[in-house]
């Protein structure tokens, strides 16, 4: 099974100023606090048995971090059995963070994640609306100071992560959210002009998937599709060969937006019968006779669910979204599906129906396991996920962190 990496493509020679050696030493650190960083706490005989390095190079590396602040040793879980000092383990210094920004048509969520994938706190502000970009960016601002005395106190912060649901190009700059009635907007480089650090931003099914690959279901997993059911949108990401699928300007994974009924409702972006137009928690909420539901109350609605028109709708949804994960699982090939919010309540009260999409119809499925599961960090996923993009920099080149 090829893990998921995540990594920039080595490139063929040095820069100018640079060894050969000096790129392998920066790749080693890569990998040191990659792992510690996505696995947790592991031991330097884990490390060097999944790096391939030597202890000595392991052991110079992790100094090296350490030295950085990037990593601390503590006691470890690992016993030898012999008299003498106990094993240490090598887990990441939470206090390095990352803020983690998600816009939604309802509401702004912005979070303060550690390394590791630590949440350490998180602020939630509802709207009575979609924001515009300028009243966003306020919104994320003072959710910022409403935080600043404990990030100075406390942390050290490498920068900002911001999923949106829409197109958003390599320059974090959003293309469309018809969600968000945003257009043609540098959302990112107006949040970084004003929280003073930089931001990276992409969609937020995108990096969903990645989340769950790093942290969730999808670890060790070279081949995955996700699939997210938000409020008002459904958005797909990739990882192909261990590696986050982008498409030209960013823009791969738009798979709401494939057609599964060509004579169905009307949407945002102008055809009929889209995935995220058909199957859609907006349509199932008024039939439920409940409002703004989260996921763990959603899957105890549908859990005790016995009205025929709620059964009904979630049958009909249901046949349409197996159509989609069938023709997704031929285009794609995945060793694995992953299905997060309302398509993970679906999940859970239609497991049988859905699996036999991934299982039964795709073409040359004999012989091959496809592996259908919901989203493991669940509520977690938006806050942790963000954050990845702002630690992307810092994992890449641990020794350019000097903050």
């Amino acid at each position: 099974m090829t893990p998921a990496v995540f990594e920039p493509a080595t490139p063929l020679a040095p820069p100018a100023g640079r060894t050969t050696n000096d790129l392998i030493r920066q790749q080693n650190l890569s990998s040191v606090l990659s792992l510690v960083h996505s696995r947790g706490a592991l031991s330097r005989a884990q490390l060097g048995a999944t790096t391939g390095l030597n202890r000595s190079t392991v052991t110079g590396l992790v100094m090296e971090l350490t030295e950085l602040g990037l990593v601390r040793e503590a006691p470890g879980g690992e016993r030898t059995g012999k008299v003498g000092r106990p094993t240490l383990d090598i887990e990441p210094e939470d206090h390095v963070a990352a803020l983690s920004v998600r816009a939604e048509p309802l509401a702004v969520t912005v979070a303060l994640v550690g390394l590791g994938g630590v949440v350490h706190a998180r602020l939630r502000h509802d709207t009575a609306g979609a924001p515009s970009p300028k009243r966003f960016v306020q919104i994320v601002s003072s959710s910022v100071e409403a935080m600043r005395a404990d990030i100075d106190r406390h942390y050290r912060v490498v920068g900002a992560g911001l999923a949106v649901p829409g197109l958003v190009n390599a320059n974090g700059s959003v293309l469309v959210s018809p969600t968000l009635g945003w257009k043609r907007d540098p959302v990112s480089a107006r949040l970084s002009d004003e929280l003073g650090m930089p931001v990276a931003a992409g969609n937020d099914a995108s990096i969903g998937a990645l989340a769950e690959s790093r942290f969730g279901v999808g670890v060790g997993v070279g081949n995955l599709l996700y699939l997210g059911g938000a409020m008002h949108s459904i958005g797909g990401g990739l990882i192909i060969d261990g590696t986050l699928l982008r498409g030209t300007s960013g823009y791969a994974g738009e798979l709401g937006h494939t057609v599964v009924d060509p004579r169905g409702r009307a949407c945002v972006c102008g055809r009929r019968g889209c995935l995220e137009a058909e199957v859609s928690l907006d349509i199932l909420e008024p039939l439920l006779g409940r409002r703004k539901l989260d996921e763990d109350e959603l899957d105890v609605e549908l859990g005790v669910a016995r009205s025929p028109r709620v059964l009904a709708e979630v049958t009909r949804q249901v046949e349409l979204l197996s159509v989609a994960l069938t023709n997704f699982v031929n285009a794609f090939a995945p060793e694995t599906v992953v299905l997060s919010g309302y398509l993970g309540c679906l999940l859970s009260v239609s497991r049988e129906r859905l699996a036999d999409a991934v299982r039964v119809h795709p073409l040359g499925a004999e012989g091959r396991t496809i592996r259908l599961e919901r989203a493991h960090l669940r509520s977690r996923l938006m806050l942790v996920g963000p954050a990845e993009l702002a630690f992307a920099d810092l994992l890449s080149n641990p020794a350019g962190f000097r903050g």
